[in-house]
């Protein structure tokens, strides 16, 4: 079932998901933060925004403004209109496929086959529907409805743009998702990372001293963007990943100004070129991971086309804080992507990314340890096979351990197999979005092995009020003090401090006594007392395994762990800048809530998603 924009509309409408914002809201963080605060409750719809304005210049627009599409468990199935294990299956059937034997077979097996004519994009040579209007002159970018989604952002920048590239030689095709900052009414920044697809591109006509062609595709079925962000190997065009998905070819028309070809059903293209020779500062931006990341030049598009529909909507996501609506994309891009990843990681179950881990930083996987090693070397494998390579920290455990999603549960199982000498820290490849690694795309790593019960009879776990009287005064500045997961064998102590100094130099010069309380004492974990709530588990688990370098802020100590996931500057040996977090403008949300369009939204949600901090 493809949609296009209009038919997406109606689609949603027919199912009660979609809800229509008539009253002006400004592009410049109204819309965007009223969208921030929709797809974090468990009743959210998607936003279509029929009247976006920008206050500051005066300026009205046409074009509505969609957000919150994959904002649900719900909108994801019904997109899809297939079960998601079917995807995962045709994909593993797709993979194992093998020499038929018997007419039975060979025609189960032929039915397979079948389904990949549908893989193969269709190249159009007629103006798509994407071209009802087109613009080659006056051109200006500042009157698409391009938010703003944070105060401290470098500008605005477009969220849902599928990014088109090829290869010099034409023969490879890319679809990527990245943002987009519009610097004037010509030109876009293009943040695609160091291991992109599109950056390998950019390299090749950098070599070649050619100007590099770039359309981006705004809008036409929603499954397009999601192909965009999928981890599939290098030299694969993500639109056979729709076609094996929709069971329908993507129609491709050419573009007008560059040789590219982008979906014929899109609402918006921007087609321009990259002189590979000029870079500019792109950001600061809030981002994913729900900080800012700082100011780094990127290569810069020069728009030499707009085309569009008669009447175009405008996509939009919004980055910062999870949970949001790239919890629902990664989730299927976990699941639909599982059997890829098991051909290459021999007797890995299944994985689940969290979405408070912001997905590389943190993954739980369950494995079927068949020789000594075994976890050690499917670590060793995720961290060096696609995007997998940039996963921080990863918990294996064994086929008998609880659902991956079951968080209490499987927390129990994990703290009741947890052993110093079972943790793996290496270091390598990390997001360059990451900001507590040293180094720019480099840092720790940790790996836990969580497989063989540990045997810790004298343990006996305190009281928070207890142990906060036996060790307050040894942490340095401690502010609070709470455990979880009391009833296991190694509960986690989670200190807030109002941090002056290196952490471990402290807890070193007071080792001898802390390993007088092993008996009580097994990981300790310290958080800035300003940004944290020791009673807010998700976000606190947001906070650690974004703050944190394997290699620099763990310290053991005979069976005691320490873990610095407070802010880090200078005494840490840690010279790069340290983010600011993604917050909410209060004035921002006062007005939203004034127009009646945060009635359902209290104080307690608020807090207990850190929106205001």
């Amino acid at each position: 079932m493809a949609l296009d924009s209009a038919k997406l509309i109606v689609f949603l409408q027919s199912h009660n998901e979609l809800k229509i914002i008539d009253e002006p809201l400004d592009i410049y963080l109204e819309i965007p933060q009223l969208a921030y605060i929709e797809v974090k409750k468990s009743t959210s719809k998607a936003l279509l925004f029929t009247n976006p304005i920008c206050a500051k210049s005066g300026k009205r627009f046409d074009i509505p403004v969609l957000m919150n599409v994959f904002g649900s468990q719900k909108r994801l199935d019904l997109l899809l209109d297939k079960p998601i294990p079917q995807i995962a299956q045709d994909i593993r059937n797709l993979l194992a496929f093998t020499p038929p034997k018997g007419i039975g077979q060979l025609f189960n097996k032929l039915k397979e086959l079948y389904t990949l004519r549908y893989a193969f994009p269709k190249y159009s040579k007629k103006r798509g529907l994407c071209q009802e209007i087109v613009q080659m002159e006056n051109l200006n970018l500042f009157d698409l409805p391009v938010l703003t989604t944070w105060e401290k952002d470098g500008g605005a920048f477009i969220t849902m743009g599928q990014v088109y590239t090829q290869n010099l030689q034409g023969t490879q095709k890319n679809l990527g998702m990245y943002r987009l900052q519009v610097y004037d009414e010509t030109h876009l920044g293009l943040h695609w990372q160091i291991h992109k697809d599109s950056q390998h591109f950019f390299h090749q006509y950098k070599q070649a001293g050619q100007k590099m062609p770039v359309s981006i595709a705004l809008g036409g079925d929603p499954l397009y963007i999601w192909c965009g962000q999928a981890p599939l190997p290098m030299g694969i065009f993500e639109l056979m990943l729709y076609g094996f998905i929709r069971a329908k070819k993507p129609v491709l028309c050419p573009c007008i100004t560059n040789p590219l070809f982008v979906p014929n059903d899109v609402d918006i293209v921007i087609e321009g070129w990259v002189d590979t020779t000029q870079m500019r500062d792109e950001g600061p931006f809030g981002d994913h991971t729900g900080f800012y990341t700082p100011i780094e030049p990127y290569p810069v598009l020069e728009v030499s086309a707009i085309t569009m529909r008669k009447k175009p909507i405008f996509p939009a996501t919004i980055v910062g804080k999870p949970p949001l609506e790239d919890k629902y994309m990664g989730y299927l891009t976990e699941r639909v992507f599982l059997p890829l990843l098991q051909t290459t990681a021999h007797g890995l179950i299944d994985y689940h990314m969290p979405e408070n881990g912001v997905f590389h930083n943190l993954i739980f996987a369950k494995i079927k340890p068949q020789y000594p090693s075994h976890a050690q070397q499917i670590m060793h494998n995720f961290w060096g096979v696609g995007q997998m390579s940039f996963v921080k920290h990863a918990i294996f455990v064994d086929e008998n351990a609880p659902d991956l999603t079951d968080y209490e549960s499987f927390g129990t199982y994990v703290l009741e197999r947890f052993a110093p000498d079972k943790l793996l820290i290496t270091e390598g490849i990390c997001d360059a979005l990451d900001h507590s690694s040293p180094t720019f795309a480099h840092g720790g790593k940790l790996g836990i092995e969580a497989i063989t019960p540990v045997s810790k009879p004298h343990f006996k776990a305190l009281s928070d009020e207890e142990l906060w009287q036996k060790c307050a005064h040894l942490f340095p500045n401690a502010k609070g003090l709470k455990q979880y997961f009391t009833h296991t064998p190694n509960p986690i102590c989670i200190v807030s401090v109002d941090k002056k100094d290196n952490i471990f130099n402290a807890l070193k010069a007071n080792m001898a006594y802390f390993e007088t309380l092993q008996s009580h004492l097994s990981i300790v974990i310290f958080v800035d007392s300003i940004n944290n709530a020791l009673d807010n588990p998700y976000m606190l688990t947001w906070r650690i395994v974004n703050n944190i370098d394997a290699k620099r802020d763990i310290l053991i100590a005979s069976s005691l762990v320490f873990i610095d996931a407070t802010q880090k500057g200078k005494c840490d040996r840690h010279l790069r800048e340290w983010p600011m977090d993604t917050n909410c403008n209060p004035a921002v949300i006062k007005r939203l809530q004034e127009k009646g369009l945060l009635d359902d939204t209290n104080e307690a949600f608020l807090e207990k998603y850190r929106i205001l901090d």
